[in-house]
């Protein structure tokens, strides 16, 4: 019986080993295959927004935080192009906001790291991500927002709005917007509100996984033809 139990002992001990070298070739071979991705000199700063005390606002029927899926669709964005040799900044890569608890003016502090972030990593481009709301729960549709200061993110906006009516079946046009954001530095920047949570039906797209990686792919393709041309190989 003991030599039973000895031997069963051992199985296991060797399929846990196994296990754990196989887990460690795979990573491996995930982080060899990311390094091995050429850089293309191109800086993009990912501003999820929202964050902490500040959820934005919530799904219609799900309630569902506007932070969250923010965040979502910035980490996937994140994923498409660091896959394709692009150095990505994130402004927050958790739901915490980025001030300290004991902080007085939280907002106030939350966008003033932003900023900082954003002045020190000098990008070439930022992109705030966000969800929209409107009383009147039939309009939908992804919306491009940009500086009125700023000509070449006027360009950058239209484009990206371009992209995102093709992807997504809008029909929207790229707006002007008193953002903080988007003013805060001399970087080119537009703000993405990727759909209306006061929708219902686009709210059910929103809070799915499949969803926010489509928003996030077509962002990337949209920055990608901007800012790294027409590669003829993409890494998804």
């Amino acid at each position: 019986m003991f030599v039973v139990f000895r031997k069963k002992s051992v199985i296991i001990c060797l399929i846990l080993v196994l296990a754990v070298i196989l887990s460690c070739v795979m990573l491996s071979y995930a982080s060899a295959e990311v390094s091995s991705v050429p850089k293309i000199g191109k800086t993009v700063v990912i501003d999820a927004g929202h964050g902490g005390v500040d959820g934005g606002v919530s799904g219609v029927n799900t309630g569902v935080k506007e932070s969250e899926i923010n965040l979502a669709i910035a980490k996937s964005l994140r994923h498409f192009l660091v896959r394709n040799g692009y150095d990505v900044v994130m402004t927050r890569e958790n739901n915490d906001g980025l001030y300290g608890l004991s902080t007085k003016n939280k907002k106030l502090r939350d966008m003033e790291a932003r900023r900082d972030i954003i002045s020190d990593a000098q990008p070439d481009l930022v992109v705030s991500v966000h969800q929209n709301f409107y009383p009147l729960s039939s309009v939908r549709g992804a919306q491009v927002f940009y500086s009125a200061d700023s000509e070449e993110s006027k360009a950058i906006a239209e484009s990206v709005q371009g992209t995102l009516n093709s992807a997504l079946e809008g029909d929207r046009v790229a707006k002007t917007g008193d953002y903080y954001i988007l003013n805060c530095t001399e970087y080119p920047s537009v703000l993405v509100e990727c759909g209306f949570l006061s929708n219902p039906e686009e709210e059910k797209l929103l809070v799915t996984a499949v969803y926010q990686e489509k928003v996030a792919y077509t962002l990337f393709s949209a920055i990608h033809s901007l800012l790294g041309g027409q590669s003829e190989h993409i890494h998804s």
